[in-house]
């Protein structure tokens, strides 16, 4: 059973240029689904992409540009992303000098009025953005979060949120949760495996997991491990063929044995 009609669905990818997001779009051509994707960089993802999608430029941290590339879409896979600790790709305003360095990193927030590409930015406020234009008929919402939601006060998530991605990602989860969308949210363990940069679109359909661990998916927030982009790629794709996993929130990693092919039907349907 399929959620999809090839004929008229489209989905939008956005963060399609990130590591997970490349290989979503690769998954989605190789099914032979149309895309969209949304980015910042629409020459970076026509070099990427290779013509194969339809480019629409936007900023989720801007409602005001996300409208356009709305019509027709049926399926949103958020692959968006910064980095847990605040770096160059937080966009400060100013490269901030070693002082500055020192005042963000004992106090965090001091970092978020200067950032324009916090994880508050992009993981909350861009999240509720993308979900306040997503069309009301939209058949899925897939939101890729992370492992350690529930857990910020255990060691080693009370590390990883010290400059609040986790809260960022919590609040983005809330509000796809409380739009009335159908979603999926993905919580993946710490991501591994390439491409962490790729020139082409045959590079990222040639990319293929060197992992020897199968895929285990949970729920409650207690799976600890890392996670193959490329696997979770696969869940963001293979969830909107199965209705099992809509409205549900799940988190993998890798573990295992890994069996010859991933039975994401038979993964999907033992979610609570």
């Amino acid at each position: 059973m399929t959620s999809f009609d090839s004929a008229k669905d489209l989905v939008l990818v956005v963060g399609a240029t990130g590591g997970v997001g490349q290989l979503v779009v690769g998954k989605l051509l190789e099914k032979g689904l149309k895309v969209r994707v949304l980015t910042r960089n629409a020459a970076k993802a026509e070099e990427m992409f290779n013509q194969k999608v339809e480019i629409v430029v936007g900023d989720i941290r801007q409602p005001a540009t996300l409208p356009p590339a709305m019509p027709g879409v049926t399926h949103i896979i958020n692959c968006t992303g910064t980095t847990a600790f605040p770096s160059a790709r937080w966009e400060f305003d100013q490269s901030p000098n070693l002082i500055e360095w020192g005042i963000i990193f004992l106090n965090p927030k001091s970092s978020e009025a200067k950032a324009k590409n916090s994880p508050a930015k992009i993981d909350a406020e861009g999240a509720s953005n993308l979900v306040a234009a997503a069309p009301q008929n939209l058949k899925r919402f897939v939101f890729v979060s992370s492992c350690g939601i529930l857990r910020k006060n255990q060691f080693p998530f009370s590390i990883l949120n010290g400059f609040g991605v986790l809260d960022a990602k919590q609040k983005g989860e809330e509000s796809i949760i409380n739009s009335g969308l159908p979603y999926t949210i993905i919580r993946p363990g710490r991501l591994i495996d390439g491409p962490y940069t790729s020139y082409d679109l045959n590079t990222l359909l040639k990319a293929k997991t060197g992992g020897k661990y199968g895929v285990v998916i949970g729920t409650g927030d207690i799976l600890s491990g890392d996670a193959s982009r490329i696997d979770v790629a696969n869940a963001c794709v293979e969830c909107l063929f199965q209705p099992s996993s809509s409205k549900k929130i799940f988190e993998i990693v890798n573990q295992g044995q890994r069996p010859p092919v991933i039975d994401w039907k038979t993964l999907f349907s033992g979610i609570e």
